[in-house]
């Protein structure tokens, strides 16, 4: 079985397995069939989860790569963490800590952190270092969306 996020049911409580094809997409509770959203929270990966999502989900996937001990990084995620809200069902949006999974940083040249990726298809249609803030990476999702 592949990448699944475990989500729960706001209305009976139920949990609920999401496949990664399948997170940015509105479901029903296999329970009471209530309306699950999709995804709207930053998704903390390794190098196989964001292998799965990046060439199965359909949308555009924002991927901020971070260390827990870099100030600017700290200071994008609360950024982060609302355009996951503001893009959800549109887009997706992970995290890939860099001490923990270095050789996904280096997949995509990350030098300097915190640094952007956007992928659509598993293919990378944008890439920038630095936070310039959240309609910044509005624009490059909605770009690679078009």
């Amino acid at each position: 079985m592949g990448f699944s996020v475990i989500r729960t049911c706001s209305v009976c409580g139920s949990k609920n397995r999401v496949p990664a094809q399948h997170l940015a997409d509105t479901g029903n509770c296999g329970k009471c069939k209530a309306p699950l959203p999709p995804q709207s929270e930053p998704l903390d990966v390794d190098d196989q989860s964001f292998s799965e999502i990046t060439q199965q989900v359909t949308v555009p996937v924002l991927t901020d790569f971070w260390a827990s001990w870099c100030g600017p990084c700290l200071a994008a995620a609360p950024e982060v963490h609302q355009l996951a809200k503001d893009m959800a069902g549109r887009a997706l949006v992970l995290k890939v800590n860099t001490e923990e999974h270095p050789q996904l940083a280096s997949q995509f040249g990350v030098r300097s952190i915190p640094n952007f990726v956007v992928l659509r298809n598993g293919k990378v249609v944008a890439q920038r270092s630095g936070f310039g803030g959240r309609a910044d990476m509005r624009r490059w999702i909605e770009q690679a969306a078009a």
